[in-house]
């Protein structure tokens, strides 16, 4: 039994300024960019509400999308959930799985963001 729940929204940006991707989009959605983080460059969280979705910009090399976050208490059996629905592995970052959908369009499988999933969350068996 595990537990998962849409969690982020991903602005993937192509371009090598990070900090201007971030002052449009904060611009754009009346979201203050939050500081740099150090330990993650190539991101730029968008300051939201609790009882909203983690939004933020990343640096990337492919070509600029939109893509979702999944977070899972059990990210191997989330993958595998999703595999059974038709996702496939796309590539494993750290800690998250690059996925895609049957439709082509790409999300992330992650760890919990904003600590433990509560009953909020859908549970899985």
């Amino acid at each position: 039994m595990h537990k998962s729940r849409f969690c982020a929204l991903v602005i993937d940006c192509q371009m090598k300024d990070v900090d201007a991707a971030a002052r449009f989009w904060s611009a754009a959605l009346g979201r203050e960019a939050e500081p740099p983080d150090a330990a993650s460059p190539t991101y730029r969280g968008l300051k939201c509400r609790p009882d909203e979705p983690i939004m933020m910009v990343q640096q990337v090399d492919h070509p600029s999308r939109v893509h979702l976050d999944i977070e899972a208490d059990d990210v191997e059996a989330e993958v595998a959930r999703l595999e059974a629905l038709g996702a496939r592995r796309v590539t494993k970052v750290h800690t998250w799985w690059v996925m895609e959908a049957p439709t082509g369009h790409r999300f992330c499988v992650v760890r919990p963001q904003r600590g433990a999933l509560g009953d909020d969350a859908n549970q899985w068996p």
